[in-house]
């Protein structure tokens, strides 16, 4: 009775310990790509989570046996208000680890001013606001997003010259784009190991308790290792979606998104949108941000042939 007489697979991946709740509705980014060219860029920008529609493209994946054929594809409606960028802020590398050492907040600044020979990376502060959206929050979400192209002279130059205005959508990103959407996932609460981690249920009147671990770990060492399944926060957790095709980017006022009846728990999308295929974190009217693609490269980069968008009432 105190024995496992087959071998099983242990319950519950390593990849995404720990399980805590996340600190803020901002997701961390912490890698940003690069790239190339002279030209430089902002590589994220911040939406919010509408709800799902279904597109159907014509198949462009070369050398597959629907090429050329209609595909229907679950796909997330992102709105994407207009970002303000309220400063700059320089880094240097010192000790294995980034560190600020400079913040500029006024508009007109030029790059003589500030200490560039002291830093290495460049990164522009941004704001949005989620009352924009048609949200009730309306404190602005204030985030940092990578600068990238060109030297770091130019990256700052780029950053000076739009604090103060507003940043769109469309200006890095467009349809065809492989992106990368961070965001925090829907919060479940405090959960056992049973629906946490997937462990197996106990036979009938085996133990005190059905719904718990048989043995958290042996007599020696007698300490708990952080392998073992317990019960503790589920969901609430900073997650990635990576390699997110944008199959659609379209202002609301000229080609509506909206379903009949509005998104469930968001609304009427108003302004800019982006339709990107798959799933992305959260529940509707949750923050995320869009990155580009951090892992990868895909050379088809065009714009896929939308032929429908289904814009039927659906339940929330």
């Amino acid at each position: 009775m105190g024995h496992r007489k087959h071998s099983a697979p242990r319950r519950g991946s390593l990849a995404y310990r720990p399980r805590g709740r996340a600190k803020s509705f901002v997701p961390r980014v912490r890698t940003w790509p690069k790239v190339e060219g002279d030209k430089p860029t902002l590589l994220g920008f911040p939406g919010y989570k509408a709800g799902t529609a279904h597109v159907i493209t014509v198949d462009d994946r070369a050398k597959t046996p629907n090429f050329g054929k209609p595909l229907f594809n679950i796909s997330s409606v992102l709105a994407l208000p207009d970002a303000q960028v309220v400063g700059l802020r320089l880094y240097r590398h010192e000790n294995g680890a980034d560190r600020a050492i400079a913040d500029v907040k006024q508009a007109g600044q030029t790059a003589d001013k500030i200490p560039l020979d002291r830093a290495n990376k460049v990164a522009a502060v941004v704001s949005s606001v989620p009352s924009d959206v048609g949200l009730s929050q309306k404190k602005p979400m204030i985030m940092e997003v990578g600068v990238s192209g060109g030297d770091l002279k130019a990256q700052a130059e780029f950053v000076l010259s739009l604090v103060g205005k507003k940043a769109k959508f469309t200006d890095a990103f467009k349809a065809g784009m492989y992106v990368d959407v961070l965001g925090i996932t829907k919060g479940k609460g405090y959960e056992g190991p049973i629906t946490r981690f997937g462990v197996k249920r106990k036979q009938h009147k085996s133990r005190k308790t059905v719904r718990a671990v048989g043995v958290i770990g042996p007599w020696h060492p007698a300490a708990v290792m952080y392998t073992i399944a317990r019960a503790g926060q589920m969901g609430f957790h900073q997650r990635t979606e990576s390699g997110k095709r944008i199959l659609l980017v379209g202002d609301a006022s000229k080609s509506p998104i909206t379903p009949q009846g509005g998104f469930g728990h968001f609304g009427v999308v108003s302004g800019d949108y982006a339709v990107v295929r798959g799933s992305v974190p959260g529940p509707a009217s949750r923050f995320v941000m869009v990155r580009m693609r951090a892992r990868g490269f895909t050379k088809n980069q065009n714009p896929p042939q939308v032929i429908e968008v289904s814009t039927m009432a659906r339940k929330p």
